[in-house]
C-alpha cells in the first residue's frame, strides 16, 4: 500500500488536535482538503480511522494502530534529513526533550552546555512535565527522548539509560537530622513534613512509610513543585524527600543537607532515559542521549563518594545532636 507522505502529515496533525478544522489551522490549508485526504487515507485503508464524536476525534482501533506507523515514519524522516545533512558535512538537526523539572537545576543544564560545545548547530527543545507526562510524550511522537523517574515499562518505550539515586530527607544544615548519618521515616516524623503529590514519583516510594507510620503526622504541604519544596525547607518550615538530583548547588554551598533514609528495603528514584521502541536514532539524538548517559553516570559516582565521606565521617546520634543543640 502506498500512502502519500501528505496524507500522513494531515492524519498526524489531526490526531493531535482531535479535530480537522483544527488540524487545517495548524497545517494552514482549507478544513475541506485536510477532510478529503482523510476520507481518501480511510478509503485506501478500507477503514475508518476515527469515530466523529460531539465532542472531536477519537482514533479507532485501526487509527491507534495507523499511528504507531506514522509516528515511526515521519521520525524516520527526520532522521534521514540529519543524516543527509551530516553527509555534507553540516552538523545540523534538532532534538525534542521532554524531562522532568528536577533536572533543570544542574543535570540538564550541564548536558545542554556539553551539547552545545560540541554541536553548537543541533537545536534542543525542552518541555518540562511529569515523569508519566514524559514517557507519553515520546510514545505519542511529541517527543524524541523522555527522562524521568520511576517510569513503567511499555512495550513502545525502549530505555537508554537508568541511573539510581537514594532517597533521602533534605533538612536545613542547623537541623538535628542533618547531624546524622542515616534516618528512619519515624525521626523524620516528629517534625513537620513536606509531602510529594502523586504526580512526583517520590510520592509512590515513600507511600508505605506513610500509611505504616502509627501516629498522626504534621503535613504542612503536599506539592508537585521540587523547587517550593527545597526553598520551604530551607526556610526552616520542614522536611521534604528526594534524591540528590535538583539539589546539586544547595547542597555544594552548604544551604541544604540530604540525609539518606534507614528504611527495611533501600528506597531509590531510578531515573531512565527513553526513545521510542524500534526506532532508528537520528545522529544528534544519538549525541544528546551519549552525553546524558555520562552526566548521569558522574552523577551517580558523585553520590557514591559522597555516601563514603558521610560514613567515615563521625556520626551523632539524634539525641546527642539535640542536647548539643540544647
Amino acid at each position: 500500500m502506498h500512502i502519500h507522505a501528505r496524507s500522513i502529515r494531515y492524519f498526524d496533525m489531526i490526531r493531535r488536535c482531535a479535530s480537522i478544522r483544527e488540524a487545517a489551522r495548524h497545517l494552514h490549508v482549507a478544513s475541506s482538503a485536510v477532510n478529503r485526504q482523510l476520507l481518501q487515507l480511510e478509503d485506501e485503508i478500507g477503514s475508518p480511522l476515527f469515530e466523529r464524536l460531539s465532542s472531536g476525534l477519537r482514533l479507532t482501533a485501526a487509527g491507534e494502530a495507523f499511528t504507531r506507523h506514522v509516528i515511526t515514519v515521519l521520525q524516520d524522516e527526520h532522521r534521514l534529513a540529519t543524516e543527509l545533512e551530516l553527509l555534507r558535512g553540516v552538523r545540523k538537526g534538532s532534538v525534542s526533550v521532554a524531562a522532568v523539572e528536577g533536572l533543570n537545576a544542574d543535570l540538564m543544564p550541564a548536558v545542554l552546555t556539553q551539547m552545545h560545545r560540541r554541536y553548537p548547530m543541533i537545536q534542543i527543545h525542552v518541555r518540562t512535565c511529569g515523569s508519566d507526562q514524559a514517557a507519553q510524550a515520546v510514545i505519542q511522537g511529541d517527543a524524541d527522548v523522555g527522562i524521568g523517574f520511576s517510569v513503567k515499562r511499555h512495550e513502545h518505550l525502549r530505555q537508554c539509560t537508568m541511573g539510581r539515586f537514594a532517597l533521602g530527607a533534605i533538612v536545613p544544615p542547623k537541623h538535628p537530622i542533618a547531624q546524622l548519618e542515616r534516618v528512619n521515616f519515624s525521626q523524620c516524623a516528629a517534625y513537620p513534613l513536606i509531602l510529594p503529590t502523586p504526580e512526583l514519583s517520590m510520592h509512590s516510594l515513600l507511600q508505605p512509610l506513610v500509611s505504616h507510620h502509627k501516629r498522626a503526622l504534621q503535613v504542612l504541604l503536599e506539592t508537585s513543585s521540587i523547587e517550593l519544596a527545597k526553598s520551604l525547607v530551607e526556610r526552616g518550615v520542614g522536611i521534604f524527600f528526594q534524591s540528590r538530583l535538583g539539589l546539586e548547588r544547595e547542597l555544594r554551598e552548604g544551604r541544604l543537607v540530604h540525609v539518606p533514609l534507614d528504611t527495611p528495603t533501600p528506597l531509590y528514584s531510578e531515573l531512565g532515559v527513553y526513545v521510542r521502541a524500534g526506532r532508528t536514532l537520528p545522529s544528534a539524538l544519538d549525541a544528546f542521549n551519549h552525553i546524558m548517559a555520562d552526566a548521569i553516570e558522574t552523577r551517580e559516582d558523585d553520590e557514591s563518594l559522597a555516601l563514603r565521606a558521610e560514613i567515615a565521617a563521625p556520626q551523632k546520634t539524634l539525641t546527642e545532636s539535640l542536647l548539643a543543640k540544647a
